[in-house]
């Protein structure tokens, strides 16, 4: 992986962070949605891995890097292995047309990038 792409999603994790420290102590609707998002990423008839797995496919179509980096590592942290979330990622390619690939090469490079990681 290029150096530029470590440092970009490196980026993102930090201004993630700040951005939620700042807004946890500031903004009430941001808490409102901290516990939307909690609510919804619980097993239910869904199991969390698969919500994060549809979180990927949608975060390829409206090209979010920021939701593609936090949402790869959520299910690889739930058990999600490579190839399901390969798999999640074409789903959004067709559904995102020629302009998802572009999502997809980020996500390639997220995905990469957490392997490493988790030595996957």
């Amino acid at each position: 992986m290029h150096e530029p792409d470590v440092t970009k999603i490196e980026d993102i994790i930090k201004e993630r962070e700040e951005s939620h420290s700042f807004y946890s102590g500031n903004s009430q609707v941001y808490r409102a949605f901290l516990q939307m998002e909690e609510a919804t990423f619980v097993d239910g008839e869904l199991l969390k891995g698969q919500k994060e797995l549809i979180a990927i496919g949608i975060a390829i179509v409206i090209n979010c890097e920021s939701c593609l980096e936090w949402h790869i590592k959520q299910a690889l942290n739930a058990g999600i292995t490579k190839e399901q979330i390969l798999e999640a990622v074409g789903v959004g390619i067709e559904m995102g047309g020629g302009p998802a690939t572009v999502s997809a090469r980020f996500a390639m490079k997220v995905l990469s990038y957490y392997t490493k990681a988790y030595h996957l």
